[in-house]
C-alpha cells in the first residue's frame, strides 16, 4: 500500500521495514510526480535513483542525480530532495548510533559507477560496490551486489546484522531460514539477526540488488537508543 509520509509533496511512500516489524531502520521506495519531494527526517538518510532523476541540495550546495545516482545526509544535515521528473528512489533512514572517538560522518553525493567494483570471495561473476565508506564515522553499510547468470554466495551466511535488500535488476533464489523464494526486480527482503541466508542467481541476465546492513557497532551499543 502507499502512502504519504510527513511532509511529502507530490510524492508517496511504499515502506518496506521499520519499527515495526522489528527492524532498527525504515526503508521505504519514494514515487515522486516531477516536482515532489521528500519531507525532512530526524534520523540519517540515504537514497538510491533506481530510476529518474532528483535534484538534491546540501550544505549550500545543488546536485541533480539520475538512475544509479546516490546520497548519504548525517543526522541534522538540512537537505532537500526534490525530482526533476516522474521517479523512483530506495530511502534508508536510521538513528544514529554515536561513538565519542571518531569523527562524525560527512554528507556523501556520488553514483553507483563512480564507485570500483570488487569480486566477492575473488568469484568474478559476483561484483560488490560499497557505497557508503568502510570507516567507523558510518554505523551502517549499502552496498549493491551483481551475480552473473548461474552466480551464488559461496555459503548461507548467518550474522548479527539485519538486512534490507531490493532487488534491482534480474532474479534468483533466495533461502531464508529453511524456506526457498523466488525474486525478481521490485521485490524487497528484510533479514532479521541471525537468520540463514543465501542467493543464486538465476535467468539469462545478471542479477542485481541493493543491500543495507548495521555495521560498525558493538552489538551491546544498541542499549544506547
Amino acid at each position: 500500500m502507499r502512502a504519504p509520509l510527513p511532509g511529502m509533496k507530490g510524492c508517496t511512500a511504499i515502506v518496506h521495514a521499520g519499527p515495526a516489524l522489528g527492524a532498527a531502520f525504515t526503508q521505504y521506495t519514494a514515487e515522486f510526480e516531477a516536482g515532489g519531494m521528500l519531507g525532512s527526517t530526524l534520523a540519517q538518510r540515504f537514497i538510491f535513483v533506481i530510476e529518474g532523476s532528483v535534484k538534491v541540495e546540501a550544505a549550500g550546495k545543488q546536485n541533480e542525480m539520475g538512475a544509479r545516482g546516490y546520497a548519504y545526509f548525517p543526522e541534522g544535515l538540512a537537505h532537500q530532495v526534490v525530482a526533476t521528473q516522474a521517479s523512483r528512489v530506495a530511502v534508508i533512514e536510521k538513528r544514529y548510533r554515536n561513538i565519542d572517538s571518531v569523527d562524525p560522518p560527512r554528507l556523501i553525493i556520488s553514483s553507483e559507477d563512480a564507485i570500483a567494483s570488487n569480486p566477492l570471495g575473488g568469484d568474478p561473476d559476483l561484483q560488490v560496490r560499497c557505497l557508503v565508506p568502510d570507516t567507523m564515522s558510518f554505523d551502517f553499510a549499502v552496498n549493491t551486489m551483481t551475480y552473473q547468470p548461474g552466480a551464488a554466495l559461496s555459503m548461507v551466511e548467518m550474522h548479527v546484522m539485519e538486512h534490507g535488500l531490493m532487488m534491482l535488476e534480474g532474479g534468483g533464489i533466495y533461502r531464508l531460514g529453511d524456506s526457498w523464494y523466488p525474486v525478481t526486480a521490485g521485490d524487497f527482503i528484510w533479514m532479521g539477526p541471525w537468520c540463514p541466508q543465501w542467493f543464486g542467481a538465476i535467468g539469462k541476465v545478471p542479477a542485481k540488488y541493493l543491500i543495507y546492513k548495521d555495521w560498525n557497532r558493538h552489538p551491546l551499543s544498541i542499549d544506547q537508543l
